[in-house]
């Protein structure tokens, strides 16, 4: 509740509340994220303290790895697919695959970079011509 007694909050407060800056509030009404926003007389945005909820959400959602278009798609009840292809559960499924196909990229980077280490690599240029270089450098071209 704010200082006036009611429960409309100040943007500043949402900001604090959901530790956020006021840009970012900004940001996340022109992307369509956040509802409509109550105005006073005088012009000054007033949220409801649901949207505060809401904006936990979208940083929850952001730290998941969902990009905003895609928090919107989960979100926005007008955006969303119902049933087995939309919502949360495929969503959710959607972003784990990629982050599943992320790590495995990076597990062979990795590898290949624990080879160098082992096979004491220190120059690359040196090293692409031996036969003990695990990196993948291109074939030399005549």
């Amino acid at each position: 509740m704010n200082a006036n007694g009611d429960d409309r909050l100040r943007p500043g407060q949402v900001a604090e509340a959901v530790g956020i800056g006021r840009e970012t509030l900004r940001y996340y009404e022109r992307r369509g994220l956040l509802s409509a926003v109550e105005r006073t007389l005088g012009g000054h945005r007033l949220y409801s303290t649901e949207t505060v909820n809401r904006l936990r959400v979208i940083r929850a959602a952001q730290r998941l790895g969902f990009t905003l278009d895609e928090i919107a798609d989960l979100t926005d009840p007008h955006r969303r697919r119902r049933g087995p292809g939309g919502g949360l559960q495929a969503g959710a499924r959607a972003k784990l695959a990629q982050i599943e196909e992320r790590i495995a990229g990076l597990e062979a980077v990795a590898e290949l970079l624990r080879g160098a280490v082992t096979a004491g690599c220190d120059d690359p240029e040196t090293c692409a011509t031996t036969p003990e270089c695990p990196l993948p450098f291109p074939a030399a071209r005549p």
